[in-house]
């Protein structure tokens, strides 16, 4: 009865410890947003809610910790034509919270965080490829070998990225991002600084067009990019996918 006794006791401690071996640290997910609410010409821009909150929610669901980080820090400005659908704004009341203080992307490093994930809106076009900040981030998350990831105009971040060995981020990447026909189709293409699928192709990238605003995304290794706002889902999901794989 004593061995019983003690048998019981040792399995009793074994199951009030095994809910500390069984849990994993969550994975730790940046989230890079824009902080341009004008364009050159003095138009109103900023961050296309959708490919923000779709990804947003999609991470916490899966149990991510989220970080969100902007050029400026503070309250992200957000495009005002993502905002015409109020009912889905409504549903996306839980990641639009997360924007009205941002963390200085100064602030954020690579070894704190599993991923990157850079959403769109045009402002992204106008601040984030002249950010040496993002560059050497950029560059640290494809040194470690992490998972980078952008979606519609996000993609402008990686303009003038380099990884370790001095070649641009892109290079020799099978990638997609808002493409040309789409940004004249928009009737953006003269407001824009550049246009971002022929910049992506002049660093090396191996760009793949879909059909106009439908979703596509790409995988290339840890890299995934997605093309539009309809991709924003697939994006994450991708990320996700990579993510639960390590």
């Amino acid at each position: 009865m004593k061995k019983l006794s003690v048998l019981m006791g040792q399995l009793v401690l074994f199951a009030t410890a095994l809910p500390a071996f069984a849990q994993t640290e969550a994975k730790q997910v940046l989230m890079v947003v824009t902080s341009a609410d004008r364009m050159d010409g003095g138009e109103p821009t900023g961050l296309w809610l959708e490919e923000f909150a779709v990804p947003y929610l999609l991470f916490r669901e899966a149990g991510f910790e989220v970080t969100v980080a902007s050029p400026g820090g503070g309250k992200v400005p957000v495009d005002a034509r993502s905002l015409e659908d109020g009912v889905q704004v409504f549903a996306w009341a839980g990641a639009i919270v997360k924007l009205e203080k941002t963390l200085p992307l100064g602030q954020a490093g690579a070894d704190s965080f599993d991923a990157v994930f850079l959403p769109g809106g045009h402002g992204t076009m106008f601040d984030l490829p002249d950010n040496d900040t993002l560059k050497n981030l950029l560059g640290d998350f494809a040194f470690e070998d992490k998972v980078i990831a952008a979606v519609c105009h996000g993609p402008a971040g990686f303009i003038g990225a380099k990884k370790a060995d001095g070649t641009p981020l892109v290079a020799g990447k099978t990638i997609t991002a808002f493409t040309d026909a789409e940004e004249r189709a928009a009737g953006l293409d003269d407001a824009v600084p550049f246009l971002l699928e022929t910049r992506l192709r002049e660093e090396g990238a191996r760009f793949i067009a879909g059909e106009n605003w439908a979703a596509h995304t790409e995988i290339d290794g840890n890299l995934v990019t997605g093309q539009n706002p309809a991709s924003s889902k697939e994006a994450a999901e991708a990320v996700i996918r990579l993510l639960k794989e390590e």
